[in-house]
């Protein structure tokens, strides 16, 4: 059975895991013409040369216990800061509410190898970060190796691995996270061969999806359409919409080739 398919039963219950209500969030930043010694000075004690960026605005949003939400948007429309508020990495301005109910973790491929350590090495560190024991890494050592087909480079530094390689170990590793709520950003798309693609999919259907709320934050249309029940547009730190993929996917290609007619005029 499809993600999306399971949408009626995963949403019946309507409980929110995630409450978000009136959040902004504001950045001051240096205004770049303060290049002046004494400008430098000032700039210290006085907050009159700094700007302020208005990175998201106004946003409210619940999400479902078991639902699979998307967030799409291009660069510089607030994603990131939202999955941060969310993560509570950023405190929203005053005003904002947040809510979480339940363990979240943040699944990026990748994040937080360290390619001059090995495989083994990596996947203790990354494994833990990621809120397992070290007795259950343990336990799953071997699985991950086997399942990523790295078992002729297990002590070997990551440094050395082709880009499929470090895709193929991020995801063994990640798979096995434990959490209620998988934030995701690009997570999906172009991990190995098409036989291992094919492979990832069943895993991560069995392993992560089932029972869990995913959000998945991603510029790969295809993935959202296939796996999201509702996705939220951003653009200029602004709610678009939040509809079926089928509804948002079409704003957001409208939007992009806005925005490309604009950089040719420029």
């Amino acid at each position: 059975m499809s993600t999306k398919n399971k949408e009626t039963h995963t949403m019946e219950s309507k409980k929110v895991v995630i409450h978000l209500k009136n959040i902004n969030k504001t950045f001051k930043l240096k205004d770049a013409s303060t290049d002046s010694i004494r400008d430098r000075i000032f700039s210290i004690f006085s907050d009159s040369k700094l700007r302020s960026l208005k990175a998201l605005q106004n946003v409210n949003l619940d999400i479902y216990k078991g639902e699979f939400f998307g967030i799409i948007g291009h660069n510089g429309s607030g994603k990131s800061t939202l999955l941060k508020i969310i993560m509570g990495a950023f405190p929203p301005d005053e005003g904002g509410e947040v809510e979480v109910n339940g363990k979240i973790i943040r699944l990026a491929l990748g994040m937080g190898f360290d390619p001059n350590l090995t495989a083994r090495e990596n996947i203790y560190i990354n494994g833990s970060v990621l809120g397992l024991t070290f007795r259950e890494i343990g336990e799953a050592f071997h699985q991950i190796i086997e399942f990523a087909e790295l078992e002729n480079f297990v002590d070997t530094q990551v440094k050395f691995y082709s880009t499929g390689m470090r895709s193929r170990l991020a995801f063994g590793v990640a798979i096995h996270a434990k959490a209620d709520i998988f934030l995701m950003d690009e997570f999906f798309g172009g991990v190995g061969d098409i036989s291992f693609r094919k492979k990832s999919e069943e895993i991560f259907q069995k392993s992560v999806v089932e029972g869990r709320t995913i959000i998945h934050v991603s510029h790969q249309l295809q993935t959202i359409k296939r796996h999201c029940n509702r996705v939220l547009l951003l653009h200029q730190g602004q709610v678009v919409t939040i509809d079926t993929p089928e509804v948002v996917i079409p704003l957001y290609r409208q939007l992009m080739e806005k925005k490309k007619q604009k950089q040719k005029k420029v």
